[in-house]
């Protein structure tokens, strides 16, 4: 590892251990890990359209199929362990599949989004037509529209009864999230991210450098799958029932705005933006004076207007600016006290 990389996986834990130890003296600790989760989703997109420039307007279907990907394999193991490993591959396989298909099929951008769309409502109207007792994986009831509740939640492995919660599951969530982040972090920093920001860029000079554009943003593809179907393990364990409402067309919309708002091809711009919106959306709940759908689409409006590259970005360049115009007001002192010693 370079000494740059050491120094910002130094700096990456450092501030994520000063943000757990100091948010839950101002937010509980149950809100805060939902907007952990959260997090977790946005940089999920963060990664395959901030850096690999694939639009997916489908997110939401890995997300919500990490959650009953959890919630059917728990009812029948009656134990966590497998089922959050399951929660992971399940989605990451179909992202996979999903994306080959797409890829290798030489799909212009417009029609990745609308496939990925078509494939999130497909989900949405199947899981909300399984009402009926025969809709059934194993011992897990689909449950329709009504959901799946009343599954194992995490426990410590070994122990079904030793279960994760409360501050201990908002701990686990919040170091899972740092463990993602840097992973993140490890693959774009290697010769395969490397590559797929090439990809990016320019995929047909990257093409005729000899490099399957394909594969590679099948794989990637298939890499931001899996978070989002691990967050949607987390989100199931958090609210101990999952929903067709998590493959909802708002649902989509909501993780394409954080990532907006937070700031595209940054890797914290797009945690930042789903927390930050989320708890928005949370304070507003709280009234009935303002629909909170109305706000967020102001403030999407507003930032691609004023801010199209997102907060982050703004935020770094307003800092790398104040720094300079200190440096550059000390520079004429600098001067004058040189000439005044050579005098």
């Amino acid at each position: 590892m370079h000494r740059s990389a050491k120094q910002e996986t130094l700096t990456t834990l450092t501030v994520a251990a000063g943000l757990i130890w100091l948010m839950p003296m101002l937010i509980g600790t149950y809100t805060l890990t939902v907007l952990v989760i959260y997090g977790m989703l946005g940089l999920s997109l963060g990664l395959i359209w901030g850096f690999g420039g694939i639009l997916c307007f489908g997110q939401a279907a890995f997300f919500g199929l990490g959650a009953y990907t959890y919630a059917i394999a728990a009812i029948n193991i009656g134990e966590s362990t497998l089922p959050m490993l399951l929660a992971v591959l399940v989605p990451a396989g179909f992202a996979l599949l999903l994306g080959a298909m797409m890829f290798y099929g030489r799909l212009t951008d417009v029609y990745l989004g609308v496939i990925t769309l078509v494939v999130t409502l497909i989900l949405f109207k199947f899981i909300n037509s399984t009402a009926a007792p025969h809709y059934k994986i194993g011992s897990a009831r689909l449950g329709g529209f009504n959901g799946i509740p009343g599954f194992q939640t995490l426990n410590v492995p070994g122990d079904p009864d030793a279960y994760i919660w409360g501050d201990a599951y908002f701990y686990l969530c919040a170091l899972t999230l740092v463990l993602v982040y840097l992973l993140v972090s490890w693959l774009l920093r290697s010769s395969f991210g490397r590559v797929a920001l090439g990809i990016r860029e320019n995929e047909t000079r990257m093409s005729l450098m000899g490099y399957d554009v394909a594969a590679r943003k099948t794989v990637l593809f298939a890499i931001g799958g899996g978070i989002a179907g691990l967050a949607g393990a987390l989100f199931a364990n958090w609210g101990e029932i999952v929903t067709p409402g998590l493959f909802s067309l708002g649902q989509s919309a909501e993780i394409i705005i954080w990532c907006i708002v937070g700031g595209l091809g940054t890797r914290f711009g797009p945690v930042l933006g789903a927390a930050g919106l989320a708890y928005m959306k949370f304070l507003l709940g709280q009234q009935s004076l303002v629909d909170n759908t109305l706000i967020t689409g102001l403030i999407l409006v507003l930032f691609v207007l004023f801010l199209p590259k997102g907060l982050l970005p703004a935020l770094t360049q307003l800092w790398r600016a104040s720094i300079g115009r200190s440096r550059f007001g000390r520079k004429p002192q600098n001067r004058r006290m040189r000439r005044s010693n050579h005098g």
